[in-house]
């Protein structure tokens, strides 16, 4: 029993990620009905960036503010002058593709000549064991709960995605922001017909989930102590399962299916002793049972069209 508690604290922290960096494709998803193939090496751009703010001198917390605020405008940007171009009535959805595999590639080889080809110390925005006055280690213990050690990590990383959470849902539902984004998703042309600018609420959803991406990014670099060229790919392919399970239009769906993606991926690492790849077969199976009963994922919404 002590195992079964121990590995689902280790899921929790990593669902927390997993369900961030799902939130991000969530927003895009919504907003433009587009699948962003290139959102983890948005993430890890912005990560280097972090990195190498850290580098010059800026503390952690600051250097990830000025990510993340970096990472929304480059975000907007991407839309305005890559993404909307292309994704115009009677182009092929196939372009949009081409254009967020090239971008994936690109940011790639990008972060690699900007910033580095090599690993990277990330410093910890939480306390940590280390050498003096490092924050580069292993996360201190906050509490434990018989022999189970609680680490700063794992509440830092939950207590991100709250704030998250809480900070989408005021901006949802609570602001005339949100509700102009919410008319757009819902229906781009009738929400033109009544004065929003359409194109002004995607560059926003792009900018917010491109600073999601940043800040997630950031957390799993400090989570492992570096930052390297292939950090967001895994993150990516289980940001994609969680936001599938749960629904691609369900930001809520995205926190729960990130959340059961990663505790299931622990609870098999920890009892199946098989190949180090065996953690990605139950997730991915219980995606597959979920997707054959419900395809529009667990909190996903049908469409019901009239002919």
């Amino acid at each position: 029993m002590e195992l079964f508690f121990r590995l689902v604290l280790g899921g929790v922290g990593n669902g927390a990620v997993y369900a961030s960096v799902a939130l991000a494709l969530v927003l895009i998803f919504r907003t433009t009905g587009l699948l962003n193939l290139a959102q983890g090496e948005m993430a890890l751009f912005s990560t280097y960036f972090t990195w190498k703010l850290t580098d010059l001198g800026l503390g952690i917390a600051a250097a990830i503010v000025v990510s993340v605020v970096a990472s929304m405008v480059a975000g907007a940007l991407i839309e305005r002058f890559l993404i909307r171009p292309i994704d115009a009535p009677g182009k092929s959805p196939l372009n949009v593709l081409i254009v967020m595999l090239g971008l994936f590639l690109a940011l790639n080889a990008l972060a690699q000549l900007a910033f580095s080809t090599d690993a990277e110390p990330m410093p910890k925005a939480w306390p940590s064991v280390g050498s003096p006055g490092s924050l580069v280690g292993d996360s201190a213990t906050l509490t434990t709960l018989g022999d189970i050690r609680i680490s700063w990590s794992v509440v830092a990383l939950g207590l991100a995605l709250t704030a998250e959470c809480l900070l989408l849902y005021v901006l949802f539902q609570k602001t005339r922001v949100g509700l102009m984004l919410r008319a757009v998703a819902s229906n781009s042309d009738s929400a033109r017909l009544v004065g929003i600018r359409s194109s002004a609420m995607l560059m926003l959803g792009w900018a917010l989930a491109a600073g999601l991406g940043a800040l997630a990014g950031s957390l799993v670099a400090a989570n492992g102590g570096s930052v390297n060229p292939g950090l967001m790919a895994v993150v990516l392919v289980y940001a994609f399962s969680a936001a599938a399970l749960g629904g691609f239009d369900s930001p809520v769906g995205a926190v729960v299916g990130g959340m059961i993606v990663a505790i299931a991926e622990a609870l098999t690492t920890g009892y199946v002793d098989a190949l180090e790849t065996i953690e990605l077969a139950v997730p991915f199976g219980l995606i597959l049972i979920v997707l054959l009963v419900r395809p529009t994922g667990l909190f996903g919404r049908k469409v019901v069209e009239r002919v």
